[in-house]
């Protein structure tokens, strides 16, 4: 008997009859401490109103907004679109480019305002880089549809991180549905054995990597070896990559996040530990569904010297680890030729947007960034590999 998708907020979210499958405990782990707390206790950047929807085999987090324009890029189309996109014109070596795109941002930015971009819906957004998705039936598709569609008749319905190698079937849904595709990013994926596994050379990086934890003296450790005591450096260490270096833009897991993540097992967390002094110094947070693998937690000590190669022993652990699992790593985007040398595939990733039941006004930026993305900003990912 195929059950009635059921929309749960935390008025109602004790009512919710939890599958018993791996994935509806891991809803559950996940979704009960949102419903308890502001989502702001355990990511400063991100307001949002957190919902669960129960479908027949599984529950999926959903996330609605109306505005909140400075919110990280997980909630905020606005945030990613924009405002990250203009921090990121600083890769491109060609200073015309950057001048041009500059402009061309700050114009869109207006017109993405102007047109109530951020009023929007994210089905099965787990507030990470990259959402993985369970196994969902065409009738699970198009029940979950409806039913945000009849409860929020004002927003766009967005599905974020798809990919056609691993969400090819339920792209070709969307669109059937009249989704629009609009591309999001360049990522990579990597995968040990197969038609596209790493050449010799590939493999060759990957030992060389491996090799520089007992030349500096360090050594991989997994969750069973962590402690709540670790999480504020573990904080301290994504900070320093991925907000410090990179862009406050990204989510700001902290020591409370990691704290959750590390105690209802959301994330399985891993460190370089300095053998002489114990020092922990860099860590990475995975998750896995279906074979598949992403790690939303990726950080080191940004102050100690470049040559020591934190990051390429930390990314040396990682394929380590998917390798050894015969995962496919989805490995998000940035440090682009460090991958591809390490024989990881470029793709691009898309969110499928329905903004077909709103007025033109709102319509608007969406059919023009579809079309600008793909038309200029495909092409361009793929000329510089970024």
């Amino acid at each position: 008997m195929n059950r009635i998708p059921t929309l749960f907020d935390k008025q109602s979210f004790e009512r919710i009859d939890w599958p018993e499958t791996p994935e509806g405990d891991y809803a559950k782990r996940f979704l009960l401490p949102l419903f308890r707390q502001p989502v702001e206790t355990y990511v400063p950047n991100i307001s949002t109103t957190v919902y669960a929807l129960r479908l027949d085999r599984t529950v999926l987090p959903v996330t609605v907004n109306d505005a909140e324009y400075g919110n990280s890029y997980v909630c905020s189309p606005f945030t990613h679109y924009a405002s990250y996109a203009r921090q990121e014109l600083y890769f491109l070596k060609s200073g015309t480019a950057r001048f041009v795109l500059s402009g061309v941002l700050h114009a869109l930015g207006l017109l993405l305002r102007a047109s109530r971009f951020n009023r929007a819906v994210h089905v099965n957004n787990w507030l990470l880089s990259t959402n993985l998705y369970p196994e969902m039936t065409a009738q699970e598709t198009d029940g979950a549809i409806k039913l945000l569609l009849d409860q929020f008749p004002r927003h766009t319905i967005i599905f974020r991180s798809l990919c056609r190698t691993i969400n090819g079937d339920l792209i070709d849904r969307l669109q059937r549905k009249g989704f629009r595709l609009v591309p999001s990013r360049q990522i990579y994926l990597w995968r040990e054995k197969g038609p596209q596994a790493p050449n010799a050379k590939a493999r060759w990086l990957l030992k060389r990597d491996y090799a520089l934890l007992e030349k500096h003296g360090y050594e991989a450790i997994g969750p069973e070896m962590l402690t709540a005591a670790d999480m504020p450096r573990l904080a301290e260490l994504y900070r320093a990559l991925y907000l410090d270096k990179y862009s406050y833009y990204n989510p700001q897991f902290g020591e409370a996040f990691l704290e959750l993540a590390h105690s209802g097992k959301l994330l399985q967390l891993h460190a370089l530990r300095h053998t002489k002094s114990g020092r922990l110094d860099a860590v990475l947070g995975y998750y896995c569904r279906d074979g598949i693998m992403t790690t939303p937690i990726f950080g080191y000590d940004t102050s100690l010297p470049q040559v020591t190669g934190l990051y390429r022993m930390l990314s040396a652990v990682l394929l380590g680890i998917a390798g050894s699992n015969c995962h496919l790593l989805h490995e998000s985007s940035g440090a682009a030729q460090f991958k591809r040398n390490r024989g990881a595939a470029a793709e691009i990733e898309y969110s499928a947007v329905y903004d077909r039941h709103l007025p033109f006004d709102r319509r608007a930026s969406w059919m023009l960034l579809e079309k600008l993305l793909n038309g200029i900003g495909v092409p361009m990912l793929e000329k510089y590999k970024l």
